[in-house]
């Protein structure tokens, strides 16, 4: 694999995008007619180099899986916004659900589209969330000084040119209550030559992650296999431009729904610096059934894996993004599943422990019954004055 690429010489190699089925010479004529009918639903977008890691000779190749459409996208199944993000919207290409962090949505492309993503929405020619105009997002900051994290999202922030993505972080940067720059990033996955032939843009990274002031880049690798020299290099890279790093990732069926492949990854990322962060059960998006997996075996893998990992490699937290917040899931017995509000919307929420009769068919938060065991941690005088911060 990569045959084309380690060969093509150190200088300036660009990947080829990749729109059409046309373009992907290991289909069959029978496949492109039967996946046409996914992509004139849901958009197709790789390219040569991330191809390049796939094994065509396996029909069930993860990085295949990841990136190449499935007819069983087309089973009638979940919801376009599956978290409700509009709810959190203030204005448009901003959202703010929790009282320290909002998120800019500053592009609508990716380097490649991964079949599961849960904002597909934002990629169909409806789509009206993402502006290139920024300046009522920055102007809600100003005025929210409760807000410390500024998340860069989409798509792909670093699918933008250095010279258009340097003026928002700028812009971010002169905001004094501002503390941390968060860019949401598949990039070293998908493209790593973004990094390796811009040394603009990691110079960019070294004037504004500062020694107070972190840019914080949450790379987005699924599968060990993505973790190419290309893009381990692409990482080293990053590593030197004085950012930090942690790795995101939903469990994905056909993917990295296998312990040992999870371990894997988690310790690969952890050996060069790159700690695991959030591990995402799927949202129930349109499209995504053949993705998910129920969210107690995604616990039970979830456990496996970390069992096979040192410290370091083991920091991850199961999560569901729901609406309500960002729920992890804690821990399970033969009768019971424990939840805890890691982040809530409403602040009653906050540290809110559940417990649930198990449910093996439940794939969402939603899945379990309205009423639960509900524990509190703190003392009811003490939870509502510590819930009167942010």
């Amino acid at each position: 694999m990569n045959i084309f690429f380690r060969h093509a010489g150190p200088d300036k190699r660009k990947p080829k995008y990749l729109t059409k089925l046309d373009q992907v010479p290991q289909l069959t004529e029978f496949e492109k007619r039967e996946l046409q009918k996914v992509n004139d639903k849901f958009v197709f977008r790789t390219n040569d180099y991330y191809q390049s890691l796939i094994d065509w000779n396996d029909p069930d190749d993860p990085i295949k899986r990841i990136v190449m459409p499935d007819v069983q996208e087309l089973n009638e199944w979940g919801e376009l916004d599956a978290s409700n993000e509009e709810k959190y919207t203030k204005v448009r290409g901003l959202e703010h659900k929790y009282p320290s962090t909002a998120l800019l949505l500053v592009n609508e492309v990716c380097a490649a589209y991964c079949r599961f993503c849960f904002r597909k929405r934002l990629f169909m020619d409806e789509n009206d969330e993402v502006t290139k105009d920024i300046s009522a997002g920055l102007e809600y900051i100003r005025e929210h000084k409760e807000i410390s994290n500024v998340l860069l999202t989409g798509g792909d922030p670093l699918v933008m040119s250095t010279s258009k993505l340097e003026p928002i972080i700028k812009q971010i940067r002169e905001i004094d209550h501002v503390q941390i720059i968060r860019i949401g990033t598949k990039v070293p996955a998908f493209n790593p030559f973004r990094i390796l032939n811009d040394p603009a843009l990691l110079e960019m990274f070294k004037s504004y992650s500062t020694s107070e002031k972190k840019i914080y880049i949450m790379v987005h690798f699924n599968h060990p296999r993505e973790l190419a020299p290309e893009a381990i290099e692409g990482l080293n890279l990053l590593t030197k431009s004085e950012v930090s790093m942690v790795n995101q990732t939903p469990i994905v069926q056909g993917v990295n729904d296998d312990p040992e492949v999870l371990a894997e990854l988690f310790s690969k990322l952890s050996y060069m610096g790159v700690p695991p962060y959030y591990v995402f059960l799927c949202r129930p998006t349109m499209g995504n059934e053949t993705y998910s997996i129920p969210v107690e075996r995604g616990y039970e893998i979830f456990e496996k894996s970390r069992a096979l990992c040192s410290g370091l490699a083991k920091r991850a937290r199961l999560v569901m993004s729901h609406e309500s917040g960002k729920i992890e899931v804690v821990g399970m017995t033969e009768e019971q599943i424990f939840f805890k509000f890691i982040q809530a919307a409403d602040k009653i929420n906050n540290a809110r422990f559940m417990a649930f009769s198990r449910n093996p068919d439940a794939y969402w938060f939603d899945d379990y019954p309205e009423t639960s065991d509900e524990f509190s941690p703190f003392p009811e005088t003490v939870r509502a004055e510590c819930l009167e911060f942010p």
